[in-house]
């Protein structure tokens, strides 16, 4: 496998820090990860500092990713970065919020009237949806084009090639350019503020872990150009992609492998 050897390769230089896409990347777009990830993830945060970037707010990361892992030690080892970069969380006894880049009421009424318009303009307005399709997340607003809790089913056919959000996001690029626009996940395209995105987001793990750019791997769905996972990469993280929760299971089991002989027992590799 491609990502096996390029993992193999680049395990051979230290890295500290390891950090997921969720939506994609550790579970199809907005359930959660089956048994077998969420087994994987934790026997990693055992081993290695982990982080996990999404354009999803904290709300969603409560239900999809930490429902499904054990409330022990090793979350002391995982940071959290909901939208996409613009909120950071750590554990410490309990999950507590660092910074959040939220939008002004002005800015998002902006985004709001844009990402109705880009709709429209592109005849991508569906007479069938399920919940809202455009939503506040405080620091980033989201359009989902069929509904905050479209089926996965209709999701995965409703753009398989990325055209659609492509289409969006060269609309909203030309409406609002004083914002970051990014492809979220299957019927999705993130907004917030200018150079707040991704590679934000792991600058941000580099200052509060002291952790290099040089020591992490970024693993996601999106790190094609126009892709909301493609700004870690821009950043200069090593970036592994992935095409679902399949292919991210044997990075996992790569990276594991690579680490797990190389520990000294006293938890993830960040000493000096």
């Amino acid at each position: 496998m491609g990502q096996k050897a390029e993992v193999d390769r680049e395990m051979r230089n230290v890295k500290r820090l390891i950090v997921f896409d969720l939506d994609g990347t550790l579970a199809p777009s907005k359930t959660a990860p089956d048994a077998e990830m969420s087994g994987l993830f934790h026997d990693l945060l055992g081993i290695v500092r982990v982080a996990v970037i999404s354009g999803g707010d904290w709300a969603q990361f409560e239900a999809q990713l930490l429902s499904g892992l054990p409330c022990d030690e090793r979350l002391a080892h995982l940071s959290l970065l909901p939208t996409c970069g613009t909120q950071f969380f750590q554990y410490a006894g309990a999950w507590t919020k660092l910074y959040s880049e939220d939008l002004t009421s002005d800015e998002k009424a902006k985004i709001v009237r844009s990402l109705d318009e880009a709709l429209s303009s592109n005849g991508l307005h569906r007479a069938k949806v399920w919940g809202e399709i455009i939503e506040d997340r405080g620091s980033q607003v989201t359009l989902s084009a069929l509904g905050q809790h479209a089926p996965l089913d209709e999701k995965e056919h409703w753009d398989p090639d990325f055209a659609k959000r492509k289409k969006l996001k060269a609309t909203l690029d030309t409406l609002i350019p004083e914002f970051s626009v990014r492809i979220g996940g299957a019927t999705s395209v993130d907004v917030t503020k200018p150079g707040i995105d991704k590679g934000y987001g792991v600058r941000k793990l580099r200052d509060v872990l002291g952790i290099p750019l040089g020591e992490m791997i970024f693993i996601g769905d999106a790190l094609f150009v126009g892709g909301n996972d493609y700004p870690a990469q821009q950043a200069g993280v090593v970036s592994v992609p992935v095409r679902g929760p399949g292919e991210t299971k044997l990075v996992i089991r790569a990276i594991a492998a690579c680490l797990d002989g190389d520990q000294d027992g006293a938890g993830p590799r960040d000493k000096q």
